[in-house]
């Protein structure tokens, strides 16, 4: 067992360990299921553009619930008639690539929402429904093509938390992939959503600034028209993403950084192992409970979509 304890000898498994991740599997999938589900039940949310990249993370999270399904079995000593080796090195690579699209998804947003901020006027030119569905195709090849080297024997795409006694012991870390990962995925998409969410901050931190004083000088009704259309919704809609942002980072910097760690053969604790690999995949639970709490239109989509299902029943 990676923790050390809560095992069963009659059954041979780890209970602990076992319950972990039944459990988010079950919420990855249910709760993607839900967000899919809203989103063809409130037609409001098609109106933001970056309603693309959060159905391309809810689907990239509900492969990633799915795929949980293979550890599960394993655990519970269920044979899957093939290879472990074989099992392990796809798993890894599948959780990598769908991670990867989530993380590159985010990244699309802040700058989408950077654009519909400083250009407001030339947004709808520059953002396009088809534009966007090429960049959510090139989002899928590039995570596709990031992780393939792994699969020639250079490194470890990054799965720890070994379930696999194949991948805990043969198959290993690489510092140079693992710089390569770094350089090429985690290291541009945190500095695009940090330039881009800095400056829209910013930006909407002037705009506050300047309609406080021209209500100040002039304190009527037309400025208080005017401070509440603006920018206030795109903030607003900006600031419910950046939460699914932070979460996204704050929950996925104990992996990365143990990532790192693990790769310079700094430190190798198979405990940290499996809570910072299951810290990172419930990251796919978390953002529909974000988007479901902070998004009006989400919650009245969740509503409407509640309300059929008890009817039908």
């Amino acid at each position: 067992c990676p923790l050390g304890f809560g095992h069963y000898n009659a059954v041979d498994i780890c209970i602990l360990e076992t319950v972990v991740i039944v459990l988010l599997t079950f919420l990855i999938i249910a709760g993607n299921l839900t967000v899919i589900f809203v989103f063809h039940c409130a037609p409001l949310l098609h109106h933001y553009t970056t309603s693309y990249f959060i159905q391309t993370m809810a689907y990239a999270d509900l492969f990633v619930g799915v795929s949980c399904l293979v550890p599960t079995l394993s655990l519970l000593h269920y044979s899957t008639g093939v290879h472990e080796s074989l099992t392990c090195q796809v798993f890894g690579y599948i959780i990598s690539v769908l991670k990867s699209v989530s993380m590159a998804c985010l990244a699309c947003i802040s700058v989408d929402r950077y654009l519909a901020i400083t250009k407001p006027l030339s947004y709808n030119q520059l953002v396009t429904p088809c534009r966007l569905r090429i960049c959510i195709i090139l989002i899928w090849i590039y995570s596709c093509l990031i992780f393939l080297p792994s699969f020639f024997g250079w490194g470890k795409p990054g799965y720890h938390g070994d379930i696999f006694e194949w991948c805990a012991t043969s198959w290993l870390t690489n510092a140079y992939f693992t710089g390569f990962i770094v350089c090429l995925l985690y290291a541009p998409a945190a500095f695009v959503i940090c330039f881009t969410y800095f400056h829209i901050f910013k930006i909407c931190r002037q705009h506050t600034k300047e309609i406080n004083d021209r209500r100040a000088r002039f304190p009527s009704h037309e400025v208080d028209a005017a401070g509440e259309t603006g920018h206030s919704p795109d903030r607003r809609y900006a600031m419910v993403l950046f939460r699914i942002t932070s979460v996204f980072y704050v929950l996925w910097l104990p992996y990365i950084i143990y990532f790192l760690l693990e790769s310079s053969r700094v430190l190798e604790n198979p405990a940290l192992s499996f809570l910072t690999t299951w810290l990172a995949i419930s990251n796919s639970f978390c953002n529909c409970v974000i988007y479901s709490l902070s998004n009006s239109v989400f919650r009245l989509g969740l509503r409407r979509l509640s309300e059929t299902m008890c009817s039908s029943c």
